[in-house]
């Protein structure tokens, strides 16, 4: 329930001041005694339309009762099953008004002085809270009652974007909030703008599990999601001379209104230590460094809906007695607050540098917070839903655990833990369990992200769960070989070695037995045989004896593979686009595949229409209302095809350029506040934002805008017009503070950007714009001005991708390969409406090959541009580093692994006919409606429907 602010249910009186200023001042029935607080309303004055609304139009000293609102105390009465019974709202815009003043007077996270921007956000905030927390509690209240199966969404990411539009959008009360306000001399979207960002997530593995929440409540399915509660978040961009320089988040620094602390929910995390043995026979982890995980709520509203579910967020401490008070007056100040800091750093950073073997530890240590407190959350809700008859084989049927990526994997051991450990089941009963509850999201092929940890690191960190880990490997090198009895084991030994758990590890003896004595009695072939001189058989002829060739011990570290454990324990393991789940099967996790096929699906992403379309593009959403005739298309976006009948319409043409225009505006207005550049809003808005990588090629396009910008100059103007379509070139994305290449990707960039923004002979016709620190509310100003968006990455190297989605959804024509979810939207849209080039995913390994082997000639255009970056045209930066890693055959850094040159002509080839296209306009709209249209498949509500029924198996709940 909401807090209650203030003292006593006392009613407020407001009348306007008759000085200059034309405060507005707030008394409440205790200050009637002493002096009146001033409160000042938008700014130093209060607008005379405020006044006459709150006071009317009679006697200027007219006093406005306020009544009693949400967050004020009420009598706690309970219905007959001890819950608090519903509190009213109301939603009009003048109750909501009233509610947004009193929590300024009494919920203020600032001077109630003044009434500035900065406060009446957060009192609207908290006025929006109230109705979430009503809805929440009501959603909780049934989930409780009604004891259904509960799906429980763990990742280390929630990249969520500001909340309030989101909110008064779905709640239906965007209008209402946005009367309100004006009321209060504040427009909803000034508000809206002093919201930062929260800090919990980086890309597209955090958006897509934001997307999920979103939908998940919509469509009423009973699901909560866990989460860390970062301080600083990854970093905070900014862009200089120097390329990106990286500061701390400071999300956190004015507070969180959405938040909801609850201090009285917490868990025992435990750290080092060791295992011992009990009387009672059971393990028990004992000693070691301990702290607390501490929960603080976001609720997340459904659309058109009461359903409001949960993501809850863990943060770090220890108990007051955890100072060490004694050693702080011997001035022994930091080792006294040791054990608050070594707390409190989980929290501070998302993904933080794991070069160092502190950085890996705290990784892991962020890892196994996450998986530790929310099964232990999890499994507190199972016994209180249970009612004390706790019968743990019905856990499959009441829980689903959907482990995001394998940083939730230690979740495997730790429920196993639990079961085992504290609650006394017998493995077999736990591992049971366990492969019934949990399930797994792979979001990528490349190897270096299938997470492997230091064996030896996370023996020291955590010793029960490596017991637990060491258990379930051998566990499953048994069945691997009970299944291969009947076929015997030649050549198994390689295959053991790279699907069990543990790399770089002896197999058991009992194991290595099994393979040398199978090896010893299979025929001997003669190319086998050695002659042993020295033995001589009864007719004293050389003894012919079998060859057991023994390999060599690996020296490299024991490494636990997350991936393989996370396929091994779940019930399921998903890929996220069809040619991703492909790859997964055939590839990367093969012979998995083999033994368990039925395990492997596809869930191919979605993102939600609410936030990437009917919200962050109000013009284009009226226009696609009108000619749909309703609003249904918000949550059936299938319907969104019924455009295609009107895709050559000239009124809608008309109608969606304009849409269109107002959007490119703001971005212009946007992009010359944050970088001082002025851009034509008639130019084609050409985009690629996302994390800066080596596979998502921004190499690529940037070496393609090189190359233009080298053919123009060598152009007269006349040449230049005829040829070129006037194009702004956008990027914008964070390389990982550790990642040097991917930052000096940045650094070309912005390089690059400031010569050709300053040509005056190019003029308009090509700008290159790096905006800063891309998160979810710059996204929110770029998708829905773009033209064209960049979607480059090798070909079989993107798992899905989502912006490519939220493109098409705002009528944006993609170029790109066939890589990820292209492959899906290019057979959506249409292959017409989309500009493929590149090579192909099946082609990849053969082509690397050509290069190992020196047989790859590069185009004379990629190296016409590669020498014009270094002929110093973009200033005196040594890009030797960079451009040596598209040189070469092979090596650590070379021999162009991401196949830029190989890609590079048919990548500015096709860039040709896009320029060609936009000069068609009527047949550039055509196709941009015809991504809009084609796009309904990719909404994260038909993703969850297939999460929900073919991998989780629950149910709508809708709150009546």
């Amino acid at each position: 329930m909401a807090a209650a602010a203030g003292a006593g249910a006392s009613t407020a009186s407001i009348h306007q001041d008759q000085s200059t200023d034309r405060k507005c001042t707030l008394r409440t029935r205790n200050e009637f005694l002493g002096s009146p607080r001033t409160f000042f309303l938008g700014g130093t004055k209060c607008p005379t339309s405020l006044c006459s609304w709150l006071f009317g139009n009679s006697s200027p000293r007219r006093q406005l009762s306020i009544q009693a609102v949400a967050s004020e105390p009420k009598p706690k009465t309970t219905d007959g099953n001890g819950y608090l019974q519903r509190s009213n709202l109301s939603n009009d815009a003048e109750s909501i008004a009233k509610n947004i003043i009193h929590h300024a007077e009494y919920s203020p996270f600032f001077s109630p002085l003044q009434f500035e921007l900065q406060a009446a956000y957060i009192a609207t905030a908290q006025s929006v809270r109230d109705t979430l927390i009503r809805n929440w509690n009501e959603t909780y209240r049934l989930f409780q009652d009604k004891n259904p199966k509960q799906a429980y969404y763990l990742s280390m990411e929630f990249l969520q974007g500001r909340a309030l539009l989101n909110a008064v959008g779905n709640l239906e009360l965007k209008d209402a909030y946005a009367e309100a306000l004006n009321n209060l001399g504040y427009t909803l979207e000034t508000v809206i703008e002093k919201e930062p960002d929260a800090a919990l997530g980086n890309g597209g593995l955090g958006r897509l599990a934001s997307c999920f929440l979103d939908s998940l409540a919509t469509l009423n399915l009973p699901a909560w999601g866990y989460g860390l509660r970062y301080r600083y978040g990854l970093f905070h961009q900014k862009i200089t001379k120097e390329g990106q320089e990286e500061v701390a988040e400071s999300w956190l620094e004015s507070g969180n209104p959405w938040e909801i602390p609850r201090l009285d929910i917490s868990y025992p995390i435990k750290f080092f230590g060791e295992v011992v043995e009990g009387s009672d026979g059971r393990k028990q982890w004992v000693n070691g460094e301990n702290i607390r995980a501490i929960a603080y709520d976001l609720p997340i509203p459904g659309y058109k809906t009461k359903n409001t579910i949960n993501l809850r967020l863990w943060s770090t401490s220890v108990p007051a007695e955890s100072f060490n008070l004694s050693a702080f007056n011997a001035g022994h100040h930091d080792e006294a607050n040791q054990a608050h800091a070594n707390a409190a750093k989980i929290c501070n950073v998302l993904y933080p540098g794991d070069d160092s073997k502190e950085g890996k530890i705290l990784r892991l240590k962020q890892q196994y917070t996450l998986c530790s407190a929310s099964l232990q959350d999890i499994i507190f809700h199972f016994k209180e839903r249970s009612k004390n008859k706790v019968n743990w084989s019905e856990f499959p049927n009441k829980v689903a655990i959907q482990m995001n990526d394998t940083h939730p994997t230690l979740s495997v051991p730790e429920l196993m833990r639990i079961l085992v450990d504290l609650e006394g089941l017998s493995w077999e009963e736990a591992w049971n369990i366990t492969q019934k509850t949990v399930a797994y999201t792979n979001h990528t092929v490349l190897p270096e992200a299938l997470e492997r940890w230091p064996l030896e690191i996370m023996k020291k960190l955590l010793p029960r769960h490596v017991e637990i880990i060491e258990k379930i490997d051998e566990q499953f090198l048994l069945s691997i070989v009970e299944l291969h009895k009947p076929t015997g084991f030649t050549n198994f030994e390689d295959t053991l070695k790279k699907m069990r758990i543990l790399e770089n590890v002896e197999l058991p003896p009992w194991v290595t037995s099994l393979l040398v004595s199978s090896s010893e009695s299979e025929e001997v072939s003669s190319s086998e045989q050695e002659i042993d001189e020295d033995a001589t058989s009864i007719d004293d002829s050389p003894k012919v004896t079998a060859k057991v060739t023994k390999k060599p011990v690996s020296t490299a570290p024991g490494m636990v593979r997350m991936a393989n454990l996370c396929v091994i324990a779940g019930h399921t393991v998903n890929g996220v686009a069809a040619i991703h789940s492909e790859i997964v099967k055939n590839e990367v996790f093969n012979d998995f595949y083999k033994i368990w096929p039925n395990k492997f699906q596809n869930k191919t992403n979605g993102v939600t229409p609410r936030r990437w379309l009917y919200f962050c593009n109000p013009e284009l959403s009226k226009v696609i209302t009108k000619w749909l005739g309703s609003e249904d298309w918000v949550l059936r976006t299938d319907d969104l095809t019924k455009l295609r009948q009107f895709a050559e319409n000239d009124e809608l043409q008309k109608e969606w350029r304009e849409a269109k225009r107002i959007r490119k505006l703001k971005l212009a207005a946007y992009i010359k506040e944050k970088t001082g550049y002025t851009i034509n809003p008639d130019a084609l808005f050409d985009i690629q934002v996302k994390r800066i990588h080596e596979y998502k090629r921004q190499f690529l396009n940037i070496l393609g805008i090189v190359y233009r910008y080298k053919k123009m100059k060598e152009m007269t103007p006349e040449e230049r017009r005829a040829k070129y379509t006037p194009r702004v070139c956008i990027f914008g994305g964070k390389a990982f503070a550790t990642y040097v290449q991917a930052k000096r990707i940045v650094r070309l960039i912005t390089d690059v950007g400031a010569v050709i923004n300053n040509d005056p002979e190019i003029g308009d016709l090509l700008k290159v714009i790096f905006v800063p620190d891309y998160n979810v509310s710059v996204a929110e100003i770029l998708i829905p001005a773009s033209e064209l968006s960049e979607h480059i990455s090798t070909a079989g190297m993107e798992a899905s991708g989502t912006s490519n989605m939220k493109f098409a959804m705002n009528g944006c024509v993609l170029i790109g390969t066939l890589d990820g979810a292209n492959v899906e939207i290019r057979e959506c849209v249409g292959e017409e409406n989309f500009f493929l080039f590149g090579a192909y995913a099946h082609e990849i390994a053969g082509l690397r090959q050509e290069r190992r082997e020196g047989k790859f000639k590069p185009d004379p255009r990629f190296e016409e541009a590669k020498a014009f970056i270094r002929s110093g045209a973009f200033g005196k930066y040594d890009y030797t580093e960079l451009l040596g890693s598209l040189e070469g055959n092979e090596g650590f850094g070379r021999g162009d692994y991401f196949l830029v040159g190989k890609d590079f002509p048919a990548y500015i080839e096709c860039q040709d006919l896009v320029d060609k296209a936009y000069k068609d306009v009527k047949a550039w709209t055509k196709m941009s409606i015809l991504n809009t249209a084609g796009s309904g498949m990719f909404s994260s509500d038909r993703t969850i429907l297939q999460y929900a029924n073919e991998i989780w198996s629950i149910s709508p709940l809708p709150v009546p």
